[in-house]
């Protein structure tokens, strides 16, 4: 990978002096904790409609966030003018926030301990910076992709989209920690239809998944564009052919472009330690894999080994330090089937310290934009394969009667985490060890804990893929991050499968 220098824009900032004019305004105003954040954040969204260029939009934000601790109470504010007067005034303002939410506190804030950092960046492992490419490159990159397919009489529809972000943030606090880091990512889509003469319609889209890379993601040798573009028209004409899926209970072959959404769901979400406490609660429910469950909950199957990891090569959630200053790590949730560990920041870690065994915070700490106090994140919360596991192949042969499972599609499950249900891009029926054409209007159901349960066998290294999204939500008010879920291609013993053609009354 190429060695990028942090952004000028960014670097071009009074970074430092805002930095010293907060954190000393904070302290003389007697805050306890003070830290500083100051961000650029540029993104692009392009998209194409059937070759033609429908949307192109670039943005940038630029600003100021300083939060405090005083009186054993949060305080927060945040501005976009990065001047070392308004840094100052910032400070200020969050102390007496911070006094004014005092009666309304009942827990005062300790945070966990973190050893300091002293003037230390990071970048993110990537090759072009999306951002230099010439936008009408872009263009005609995908208007070539959507040609091929339009060029098939199976394809009456084409959409391309490339979502992307360069992400700068500096960081201080009053510890004398002090960060510059920028990540880069980018979220590829081609979507095929195909419209029946009776007025039906069916989809189908490209497996490649998000990633915390560059240009070279879409015109290098790491995905088979080509290859998949020449099939997607044929694989669509057999899918909008095919027999709707019989409901009832199958052993299902998941492969990792579905599974990865799962675990987002089932796993990361439910161990989150402010979701398992009750504090998130109002926006997407709390979780049913509570604190005191830890080192007791059978989560899933004795060959089920989940981590949490901030530190995975081109993760959306990869980072060299959190919104706390805290170091990023790898660490175990799920170990042998039996919950072990949760997401935490400085404050979770050190309020639970007793329970969780542990009084560190693992850098789950995050916001979305400089308008935005950090709340509790997912990590790239990843299913780990077997050393010498099964191809996908060998999962496939084990199987007298079931479904392969491709590409995510929609989903839901309760404020729990609990009971869910998802469907998938592509879906292969099983019979006797082998493949024998694909499948309609497949979704698969069950309680995350049965689910998992029946997790038979997990495939070796050869199988395992990095999946994400760019747009996990938390929070109020609403924050977005990017996350990436790793895993290898699974099998599940005796899942209930419905048909959602049925179920929606079709």
């Amino acid at each position: 990978m190429a060695v990028h220098p942090i952004d000028p824009e960014l670097l071009s900032l009074p970074l430092r002096a805002c930095a010293d004019a907060a954190l000393t305004a904070a302290a003389e105003a007697g805050a306890s904790h003070a830290d500083v954040r100051i961000e650029r954040l540029r993104g692009q969204d392009l998209a194409l409609r059937n070759g033609r260029l429908e949307r192109l939009g670039d943005d940038v934000s630029v600003g100021i966030a300083v939060r405090v601790v005083a009186d054993g109470t949060w305080g927060f504010t945040s501005g976009p003018d990065v001047t070392v007067d308004e840094a100052a005034r910032l400070a200020r303002s969050a102390v007496e926030v911070a006094r004014a939410s005092r009666p309304l506190n009942a827990e005062p804030v300790e945070l966990a301990d973190e050893p300091v950092y002293a003037d230390v960046s990071w970048v993110s492992a990537y090759d072009v910076d999306p951002f230099a490419v010439d936008p009408a490159e872009k263009v005609a990159l995908f208007a070539d992709w959507s040609q091929r397919l339009l060029a098939s009489d199976d394809v009456d529809h084409v959409d391309v989209s490339l979502l992307q972000a360069l992400e700068g943030k500096f960081y201080a606090d009053s510890a004398g920690t002090t960060t510059t880091q920028q990540r880069v990512r980018v979220q590829p889509r081609v979507t095929a239809t195909r419209v029946d003469p009776g007025g039906g319609f069916e989809t189908m889209r490209t497996l490649a998944l998000p990633a915390g890379r560059g240009w070279e993601y879409l015109v290098g040798d790491l995905y088979d564009w080509d290859g998949e573009l020449a099939q997607l028209p044929e694989l669509l004409a057999e899918k909008a052919h095919a027999p709707s899926v019989e409901p009832g209970r199958y052993d299902l072959v998941i492969d990792p472009s579905n599974l990865w959404l799962t675990i987002h769901e089932s796993i990361g979400h439910a161990t989150e330690l402010d979701r398992a406490l009750g504090y998130e609660a109002a926006y997407a429910g709390t979780s049913f894999a509570t604190l005191d469950r830890l080192g007791t909950l059978q989560y899933g199957s004795p060959v089920m080994q989940v981590t949490g990891d901030r530190t995975t090569p081109h993760g959306l959630a990869t980072i060299g330090w959190d919104d706390e200053g805290v170091q990023t790590q790898e660490w175990d949730i799920v170990r042998d089937g039996v919950l072990v560990g949760y997401q935490l920041d400085r404050r979770m870690a050190r309020q639970n310290a007793a329970a969780l065994g542990t009084a560190r915070s693992n850098g789950c700490a995050f916001a979305d934009a400089p308008s935005h106090v950090p709340v509790q994140r997912m990590a790239n919360v990843s299913l780990t394969p077997a050393p010498d596991g099964p191809s996908t192949d060998d999962l496939i042969g084990r199987v007298e009667r079931g479904i392969y499972v491709v590409g995510d599609k929609s989903w839901s499950i309760d404020m729990q985490r609990y009971n869910f249900q998802f469907t998938g891009q592509r879906f292969y029926e099983i019979r006797d060890g082998r493949l024998v054409g694909q499948l309609r209007d497949v979704a698969y159901q069950a309680t995350t804990t049965d689910f998992w349960g029946s997790l038979e066998a997990v495939g070796g290294p050869q199988t395992y893929q990095l999946g994400g999204a760019f747009n996990c939500g938390k929070a109020q008010p609403s924050q977005i991050a990017a996350v990436s879920h790793g895993c290898p291609t699974t099998l599940f013993r005796s899942v209930s499968v419905l048909n959602t053609a049925q179920e929606g009354g079709r």
